[in-house]
Formats: C-alpha cells, sequence, structure tokens
C-alpha cells in the first residue's frame, strides 16, 4: 500500500529516476506516534482488554489468504461477549488446491438475530508477509510503551480499537437498541485484491433484512486523522516483443529491454493526470523481466507496474490515467507494446467535515471502494502507513488509546447524522 518511486536509473534516460511528477507534493515525516499530550499517564479503565486483544491478534499468523485462525479467534472472542456472530464463507478460488476456509467475521450486538444497522464498523484481518512476531519494549503499560510486530499497524491496531470502542458504548449504554444499532465487519484480502469486501458487498442485499446502512466507518492506519479521500489505483502487464539477434550487430535485431526501459523512463516524467488536492498520478515498477543472454539482443521483455491515480471520477480514473500509460509507451514504439491491464478506479472520496478531527489525503488503496451503497464514508484509524509493510512496523499504546475514543466520537456522530 506504500507508494514509493524507483530508486534506480533506468538506461536511455537523461537524469535519475524520482522525478518531480513521482514525488509527493510535500514530505511527511514518518513516525510511529500521533499522540503530543505531556500530561501524566492515566490509564483508561479498557487499557488491559485493549492490550490483551491487539496482543492476541498480531501473535496469530494471518499473511492474506491464511486467515482462518485469526478468523476463528474474533469468532469465539466476539460470541463470549454478548455478539451474535455470523462467518460469511468465500468460494475457493482455486478447486484443484482447496486451502482452509476463509470467511469475513459479521457481527452484532444480542441477541437480535436479524440485525438492521444504521452504521458499519469494519477493518481488515489479513496482512502482508512476512510474519513478524509480537513484542513490546517495556513490561510495563503506559501510553509511551511501543509495541512491535507484523499487523501491529495494518491494521490490528483498528481491529482492536474498533471493538473496545463498540464494546464501551455499549456497556455505558451509549448506544442500545436497534433503532441506533452498530454491526462489526472484518474482512479478509483487503491486501490482495480486496476480495472479502467485494463479496460482502455482493451478497449484503442478501441478508434478512437486506444491510441498508447509513455509514460506513473503516479502519485504517491514518496516524490519527480523518482521511478526506485517497488516490485510486491501476495495474497493468507490459510485454515488448523486440527481434533477437547477436549483440555484436544490434542494428539487426530490436532490444525489447531498451524499448521497455525507454517507455517506461518516459511514462515515470510524464504527468498521466494531477489535482490539487491528491497531487501526481504516479507509477512504481514492480516487476521487470527481459532476455536471455548478455550477448544476445532480448527479443522479450515484460513489467509489471502499479499506477496511484491522482484524478477522478471513482468509476473511471483508473482507466483514463492507464490509457494515458498506453499511449505514452506507444508513443516510443507504436508496435511493440502489448497491455493486460487491471483499470481499478480514480480518487476515492471520504466524508472528514467532523468537528475535533485533524484531516488528511492519502496515497494508498482501501476497501472503502470496494463497499458499494450510497453510505456516508469514513476513512480512520492509528499508527502510521510509513512504517506499516515493513520491518519495524510498531505502534504506541497511547494511539490505540486515543483511537478507541475517536472510534467512538466517529459511531456516535454517526448515529446521530
Amino acid at each position: 500500500m506504500r507508494l514509493s518511486y524507483l530508486p534506480v536509473l533506468l538506461l536511455g534516460s537523461s537524469r535519475a529516476l524520482g522525478s518531480e511528477i513521482q514525488k509527493p507534493l510535500a514530505v511527511t515525516e514518518a513516525s510511529t506516534s500521533t499522540s503530543t499530550s505531556t500530561s501524566p499517564d492515566t490509564p483508561p479503565s479498557y487499557r488491559d482488554e485493549l492490550v490483551s486483544l491487539h496482543k492476541s491478534l498480531v501473535e496469530i499468523p494471518s499473511v492474506s489468504s491464511d486467515e482462518n485462525q485469526i478468523g476463528n479467534f474474533l469468532s469465539d472472542y466476539l460470541t463470549e461477549r454478548g455478539f451474535v456472530v455470523q462467518l460469511e464463507a468465500l468460494p475457493q478460488t482455486n478447486v484443484s488446491e482447496p486451502t482452509k476456509p476463509r470467511f469475513n467475521v459479521v457481527a452484532w450486538p444480542g441477541p437480535e438475530a436479524n440485525p438492521s444497522p444504521k452504521v458499519l464498523v469494519t477493518s481488515h484481518i489479513d496482512t502482508v508477509p512476512p510474519f513478524i512476531p509480537y513484542s513490546q519494549n517495556d513490561s510495563s503499560l503506559d501510553s509511551d510503551t511501543i509495541i512491535a510486530g507484523r499487523g501491529t499497524v495494518d491494521a490490528k491496531a483498528s481491529v482492536a480499537a474498533q471493538i473496545v470502542a463498540v464494546q464501551s458504548l455499549l456497556d455505558s449504554k451509549r448506544i442500545a437498541g436497534a433503532e441506533d444499532s452498530v454491526m462489526l465487519l472484518y474482512v479478509v484480502g483487503e491486501e490482495t485484491q480486496g476480495d472479502g469486501m467485494s463479496y460482502f458487498s455482493d451478497t449484503k442485499d442478501k441478508m434478512d433484512p437486506p444491510l441498508d446502512i447509513k455509514a460506513a466507518i473503516f479502519g485504517e492506519p491514518t496516524e490519527g486523522r480523518l482521511v478526506c479521500g485517497h488516490k485510486g489505483i491501476f495495474g497493468c502487464d507490459i510485454t515488448v516483443t523486440g527481434r533477437a539477434g547477436h549483440s555484436g550487430y544490434p542494428s539487426l535485431g530490436k532490444s525489447a529491454n531498451e524499448v521497455l526501459m525507454r517507455g517506461l523512463v518516459r511514462a515515470l516524467d510524464t504527468d498521466l493526470g494531477s489535482s490539487e488536492e491528491f497531487g501526481n498520478t504516479t507509477v512504481n515498477v514492480g516487476l521487470l523481466q527481459g532476455g536471455v543472454a548478455a550477448n544476445v539482443i532480448p527479443e522479450k521483455a515484460t513489467a509489471r507496474i502499479a499506477g496511484r491515480v491522482a484524478i477522478g471520477p471513482e468509476a473511471d480514473g483508473g482507466r483514463v490515467a492507464a490509457e494515458r500509460l498506453k499511449e505514452v509507451l506507444r508513443s516510443v514504439d507504436k508496435d511493440a507494446f502489448a497491455f493486460d491491464c487491471k483499470y481499478g478506479y480514480g480518487v476515492v472520496k471520504c466524508d472528514c467535515d467532523i468537528e475535533g478531527f485533524e484531516t488528511t489525503t492519502v496515497n494508498y488503496g482501501t476497501d472503502v471502494h470496494n463497499l458499494e451503497g450510497n453510505h456516508t464514508r469514513y476513512l480512520y484509524g492509528p499508527g502510521s502507513i510509513f512504517v506499516a509493510h515493513g520491518p519495524d512496523e510498531a505502534i504506541k499504546l497511547g494511539d490505540m488509546e486515543e483511537a478507541v475514543e475517536n472510534y467512538k466520537k466517529l459511531i456516535l456522530h454517526a448515529l446521530e447524522s
């Protein structure tokens, strides 16, 4: 999910990459914390429960496509606390190599068997690889305690803080009854193709009664800020066909590697779509492959790229940016390029006009787009995207506790709106 520009020099370029097109509008310093309070540490009543739940979630490996164990844990945890839990099984995608069942965890305060929630509170339970064990920097807990491990930020901090927030509101009787009920949803597959949320979206009308939410609160690492929107995304597999020959006589062939590199450099230096709010559409060249030997002119070369889209509309912005990319590459060689693109989506707008929250926009994708419907969308969570997915993923306990309070504010605001 994190955006980066290609840190190498491609042959045929007149300058190092990381051009102005590829850079963000402003530099944001990475941080594991957004808490600024210097007041003495007064632990909230739910601190032990929050730490325990978060620890249990992080200690369970849940790399995308292997979420069965953590789903079962969450089901048991919520059932024991009086929630009605429904496991929504996803279809097997590879019947020749079946895996353990994958399912979304749907839950709501009991004992109502047929919920009619106004607000959906959701995040994802899968992580990127590799698994990194849970650790704390200090055995004694305070707001400055740093908790590390895979998923501590993305997004198990959001999962734990959301559940504790809802439980706290229920315990204090600030939410009760069918007229203002809340539903929890924890999905699989967000880090890969969003298949968990997409499946829930496709099947929500089959619930009894059909789901008709007024608002959805999505949990992702936003450094404790309310997100006004995020970039869209598209992906392309690019194949270049040249003509093989002896490397001593380059004029007798066509180097697919050279054509591909010249095209990619031009694409990286071209504005594929920009906006004042989201900056530039950027391209990450994730995979490159070409040629068979150093003394053979390469006949085939391939690249896999991901574009972060800074233009709308949400439904079509990804296609617009991808088509511009194709035009740029074909301007290098109109016949050599072939494309297999997944157009994704354009910029995703979220509601952020709530008093008391700092706001921001982010460059990564989320499940917000994958949940269809005419509902208000909020995107918020503890922790920083700048450490998510990396070897030093970590979060301060104080940031999770702040998130519990802010999730409560968001839930109450959504119910009252």
